[in-house]
């Protein structure tokens, strides 16, 4: 059996399609690489990438990806709504088969070293974090790209890999191995960036909500709504319709409801499962009777 690796980089650009056309591209040129799905957000400024295949050529992609990103954007011009460092601002690896989780923070390590050696500052999270405190993107993220300069003065901000120079063009890198997470945000009809902070908070393990969900509220000026922007990273444990029905419950308390919602990337199936459980009410519904999972090896 083959060893699968899947990756999702998140770069900071989400409005010019040619920039992020050329970026996607080297991924969907590298030999052992199956591009899955690819979005931009306007509003964010920000593009999602997902591509899996066995773990060298996983790696070669995101190392090239990487550098095209490198040549084509910005930070100095970057302005956008999410929280980022750079212009390849996360890059996790996620292992789906045949592959134990310190391989797969081998493969981020190997990966740091190369960003390192780029003149662009790496920092290590989730499972590759080597310590404590790296373990969350939100920390490390702090202070985001105006602050970095700063940042890298300060000696418990000492990079893992490259030196702590401040890079304007290309900001900072994180990377590192985590389980599969769902990236998934609600849209209120409403222009109250106010309303969705206070969902966000109320959801949001840090300020006592889920144990498994972190959360900001977003403005999206182009499309006259505000959102709730998360990551369940144990789906499982926080399933997501329960995530959502709290926050039509909080929504309500201040006369908003909900536009819609979306799924960046790709998702278990296990997510879909338990979606049908409960929104068909369907308790005793298994993955098996879906036919297509027949043909998955």
């Amino acid at each position: 059996m083959k060893k699968a690796l899947m990756c999702i980089p998140n770069i900071s650009e989400g409005i010019v399609h040619e920039i992020m056309e050329q970026i996607v591209n080297v991924v969907r040129q590298t030999a052992g690489v199956k591009l899955v799905n690819y979005s931009s957000d306007a509003d964010h400024n920000r593009s999602v990438l997902t591509y899996l295949g066995e773990p060298e050529a996983v790696l070669e992609a995101t190392k090239s990806m990487t550098l095209k990103a490198f040549s084509l954007i910005d930070m100095a011009q970057h302005k956008g709504s999410h929280p980022r460092l750079g212009a390849v601002d996360v890059v996790p690896f996620v292992p789906l088969r045949g592959l134990e989780i310190a391989e797969t923070v081998e493969i981020s390590r190997q990966f740091g070293k190369f960003v390192g050696t780029q003149g662009v500052p790496v920092f290590y999270y989730e499972d590759s974090a080597t310590q404590p405190e790296r373990q969350s993107l939100t920390k490390i993220r702090q202070g985001q790209y105006e602050g970095l300069a700063e940042k890298l003065k300060e000696p418990i901000w000492l990079p893992d890999e490259g030196a702590a120079i401040f890079n304007p063009k290309s900001g900072a890198v994180v990377t590192g191995a985590r389980s599969p997470l769902v990236a998934f945000n609600v849209n209120l009809h409403s222009t109250n960036l106010d309303i969705a902070d206070r969902i966000a908070k109320a959801v949001r393990h840090l300020n006592g909500g889920f144990r498994y969900v972190r959360a900001m509220g977003v403005a999206l000026k182009e499309k006259g709504l505000v959102q709730i922007s998360m990551n369940l990273v144990n789906y499982p444990k926080t399933p997501l319709p329960r995530v959502l029905e709290t926050i039509r419950s909080e929504a309500a308390r201040y006369g908003v409801t909900i536009a819609g919602t979306e799924i960046i990337g790709t998702i278990p199936l296990g997510v879909v499962e338990e979606i049908i459980k409960h929104y068909i009410q369907a308790h005793d519904f298994e993955l098996s009777q879906i036919i297509e999972t027949a043909l998955i090896e």
